[in-house]
C-alpha cells in the first residue's frame, strides 16, 4: 500500500539565514497515528505548515493521498485537516454554524446529519448554539478538532492537541484520536507529553534541529533503545561505589543509600547475578531490589543530547 503522505529532501531556509528544515525524508502510513517529537524549535511546526500548504519550501517534494502540495494544491489539502496550536476561533459565531461554514469552505455540501455526529462525539452538541467566547479553553479546543474534520479529510494534524487541557479532557482526546484511526483518518500529532506519545502512536519520528533523526515503530524503539535498571536500597549507606566495581554500569545516590545498576533486558547474561555476588564479596548488604524498565522520555532525552 502507498504512503498516504510522502516526504522527500524537504528543507526550509529562511531570508534570515535560519534553517529550519535539513532534507527530511519521511513516509506516513495509511491508517497510523504518528507522533512527531521534537524541543522546541526543532522544525515540528514547520513541517506541519509545508504538509498543509501554509509554509513555502526551500526545495523539496511532498505529496498527500498522491497529490503534489504545490503543483496539486486544492487536492491536496482537501485531504488535510489541520488543528493548529493556537486556538483560531470567531469568537461571536455559534459552534455549529462554525463548524458549518469549515465545511463549506472546501466545497463540501451541507450534511447536518454529519454535523450533528461530530459535535456528538466530541461532546459538543448541548453548547451547538452557544457562542465560541462563552466556551472553556477545553472545548475551544474540541471546537477546532470538529472544524478541522468537518470536510471529511483522510489525513489530520493535530499540532499540541492537549496543550494546556486538564487530564480529563487529555483523555477523552486520546480516545477520540483512537476513534478516528479506527476510521480510517490518518492522525499524526505533535506533543510535548512524552506519555501522549507513548499511549497513542504506532510509530515515533524525533526531529532535531531541522533533521530527522529517527523513525521507528514504538514498540521496536522501546526494544532497541529502552534500558532496565535495577535499584539496591542499601541496609548501609556507602560513601562512594568502590573501586573494583567503579567500571560497572552502577550509579551511586547523592544519600548514598540506593545503587543503581543499569543493564540490557534482552542480553542472554544481564550480569545481574554476577554483580550481586561481588557485592556481597565487598561487603554491601541491600534490603530491598526493585526493578524499572526506561520510558519513552528517557529514550527521546537520550536521543537529543546526544545530537547536541
Amino acid at each position: 500500500m502507498s504512503p498516504i503522505i510522502s516526504i522527500r529532501g524537504l528543507t526550509k531556509a529562511y531570508a534570515s539565514g535560519q534553517v529550519a528544515l535539513r532534507g527530511v525524508d519521511l513516509e506516513i502510513r495509511r491508517g497510523e497515528i504518528f507522533a512527531l517529537l521534537g524541543p522546541n524549535g526543532a522544525g515540528k511546526t514547520t513541517l506541519i505548515g509545508i504538509v498543509c500548504g501554509i509554509v513555502n519550501p526551500s526545495s523539496g517534494t511532498v505529496l498527500a493521498d498522491g497529490h503534489d502540495i504545490v503543483r496539486d494544491y486544492r487536492a491536496a489539502r482537501s485531504r488535510i485537516g489541520l488543528v493548529p496550536q493556537e486556538l483560531c476561533v470567531e469568537a461571536f459565531e455559534t459552534v455549529q454554524d462554525t463548524v458549518r461554514f469549515s465545511r463549506g469552505l472546501f466545497g463540501k455540501p451541507a450534511n447536518p446529519a454529519l454535523i450533528e455526529r461530530l459535535l456528538r462525539d466530541l461532546t459538543l452538541w448541548d453548547k451547538r448554539a452557544s457562542p465560541i467566547k462563552d466556551l472553556s479553553g477545553g472545548m475551544k479546543r474540541r471546537v477546532m478538532i470538529a472544524k478541522a474534520l468537518a470536510h471529511e479529510p483522510q489525513i489530520l494534524f493535530l499540532d499540541e492537541p492537549t496543550a494546556g487541557v486538564d487530564v480529563e479532557l487529555r483523555q477523552d482526546m486520546w480516545a477520540l484520536v483512537r476513534a478516528l484511526r479506527e476510521g480510517g483518518v490518518t492522525v499524526i500529532l505533535t506533543t510535548h507529553y512524552i506519555e501522549e506519545a507513548e499511549e497513542m502512536a504506532d510509530r515515533i519520528g524525533v526531529i532535531h534541529r531541522g533533521e530527522l533523526i529517527l523513525v521507528e515503530d514504538k514498540d521496536t524503539l522501546m526494544r532497541q533503545l529502552g534500558t532496565k535498571q535495577l535499584s539496591l536500597q542499601l541496609r548501609q549507606p556507602l560513601e562512594h561505589i568502590p573501586a573494583a566495581l567503579r567500571d560497572d554500569p552502577l550509579e551511586l545516590s547523592a544519600d548514598g543509600q540506593t545503587l543503581t545498576f543499569t543493564f540490557d533486558a534482552r542480553a542472554q547474561d544481564t550480569g545481574i547475578a554476577e554483580l550481586l555476588r561481588r557485592l556481597h564479596d565487598h561487603g554491601i548488604d541491600f534490603r530491598e531490589l526493585r526493578s524499572s524498565e526506561s520510558s519513552l522520555e528517557d529514550i527521546f532525552v537520550n536521543l537529543v543530547r546526544a545530537r547536541a
